[in-house]
């Protein structure tokens, strides 16, 4: 795991011909391969959709074939079973307690943080977590907060620099219009000024605890762990329907985080109340500024490096929920195709095992039913109504469905102790959210396919914060 600088983006022409669309999915034998490794994390957007449009052909044309052939429900009975026991292997994992919050004597050798924000037009919101984290529970000379305005219209850069002069741990940097990178390019900037051993990242509307590092910084033990992710919490889950789904979908994935790690399987970065170890970001090459998800990514990249992710329960970072139906669909389009593009870019790594057995299957496991079912789920409906057949993948949809909502119940439970409510208000909540989560089998279709013809543009892409929420831990 090396300390080496940050690479550039490497040059990749598009390519016309559908010869050179197979040709660069046959795995090379490259002369160096970790070389090439280092090189790839930034290969940048170039394939994308051509890869795109061929893994939705080979996803459609395989659930036409086995509507076709006679064995084809034996073979998804049996697929099914498979799943079925990895599902139970993941939900009686034991993931390790919690460790001890830094006491007063250690916090004198405390590690030293530096804690980001990237902001872009967050004046709403932007006041209240600089204040809030330049007043964390933790010594002033260990931690410093760096907020970059990437180039703001409203009165973001005014606010900030009025409260620099408040906080002597606080830096304000200021990009200009033509900067680049977007949010990516902005956290670059920042931690390449830093000194922080450790890097944390918040949106402009987290609201944290603060005693945040005290209870973080023991996670980063043993030595392999080169990221800890924060539990994320809704700031208004009472608002509507869709902040209560995201409330439970929340605990739904704070579950499965601990769940997959505890089974040997990989952490995931969620970007707000994200820490990374400096070491482990140089060693990976920093921020891609090539990506519209810049924590999924890392994640996929830290994982290539050797690196394991860690999970903290409490306390959580609380963050706006989105109240609006088209809001949402926005942020989970991008978030599905963030998601998506990281299997696309690092696929030759994934399937040459890189990651080691068992984060590579949980890998898989998890492509297949958070990306490829919901996709898949379309040709199947097509051959269903066209044969007046049953659904063939239905029996691996239940599994999917039974496993989400037991798994919700579950993530529920655990941050019950830090929540009111009954036994009802818990079923209530999971029925809500299991409603709620079906949103993701018309996003992922929708977005593979025009992934397939047209890929986002490269640009800072934020949710708009109002800062009109109260905040319960």
């Amino acid at each position: 795991m090396p300390e080496n600088p940050w690479p550039q983006p490497d040059a990749n022409p598009e390519l016309d011909s559908l010869s050179s669309l197979i040709a660069d999915w046959v795995e090379p034998d490259p002369e160096d391969e970790e070389e090439e490794f280092r090189s790839d994390f930034f290969r940048g957007t170039a394939g994308r959709r051509r890869k795109a449009a061929f893994t939705l052909m080979v996803i459609c044309s395989l659930v036409f074939a086995l509507h076709l052939v006679a064995w084809g429900h034996w073979l998804v009975w049996s697929f099914t079973g498979m799943l079925v026991v990895y599902n139970l292997r993941l939900l009686f994992a034991n993931p390790d307690p919690s460790p001890e919050p830094l006491s007063e004597v250690e916090l004198a050798a405390a590690p030293t943080v530096s804690l980001l924000v990237s902001a872009k037009n967050e004046e709403a919101v932007i006041e209240r977590l600089v204040d809030q984290l330049c007043c964390l529970d933790y010594p002033r000379d260990r931690y410093d907060v760096w907020v970059v305005d990437d180039y703001s219209t409203d009165q973001t850069p005014e606010i900030l620099d009025r409260l620099a002069p408040q906080y002597n741990n606080l830096h304000i940097i200021h990009r200009p219009a033509n900067a680049g990178g977007g949010k990516s390019g902005a956290l670059n900037q920042a931690v390449s000024q830093s000194q922080g051993a450790f890097i944390a990242v918040f949106d402009a509307d987290a609201v944290v605890e603060p005693d945040l590092l005290r209870r973080v910084m023991p996670c980063f033990k043993p030595e392999d762990i080169g990221a800890v992710q924060v539990r994320k919490a809704v700031a208004n889950p009472d608002d509507n329907f869709w902040t209560r789904g995201q409330y439970a979908e929340m605990a739904l994935d704070s579950y499965f985080q601990q769940q997959r790690i505890a089974s040997g399987g990989i952490g995931e970065l969620r970007g707000n109340g994200q820490f990374v170890r400096r070491q482990a970001l140089y060693s990976c090459g920093g921020w891609n500024e090539e990506t519209i998800t810049d924590d999924l990514d890392l994640t996929f990249r830290l994982h290539l490096d050797q690196w394991n992710i860690g999970f903290c329960l409490l306390p959580a970072v609380n963050e706006e929920g989105v109240t609006q139906a088209r809001a949402l669909w926005h942020q989970r389009s991008r978030w599905a195709e963030g998601g998506y593009q990281r299997y696309l870019d690092y696929w030759r790594w994934i399937v040459s095992n890189r990651m080691g057995f068992a984060k590579t299957v949980d890998l898989l496991h998890f492509f297949w039913f958070q990306y490829v079912l919901p996709t898949a789920a379309i040709p199947d409906l097509i051959m269903t109504l066209k044969r007046h057949d049953e659904p063939l993948l239905l029996p691996l949809s239940t599994v999917m469905i039974v496993f989400a909502a037991i798994g919700m119940i579950r993530g529920l439970l655990r941050i019950r102790a830090q929540e009111s409510g009954n036994l009802w208000t818990l079923l209530v909540q999971t029925v809500r959210g299991m409603i709620y989560t079906t949103h993701w089998f018309v996003v992922m279709p929708a977005t593979t396919s025009r992934m397939s013809v047209r890929q986002k543009r490269l640009k800072w892409v934020k949710t708009v914060h109002e800062g009109n929420v109260s905040v319960a831990s």
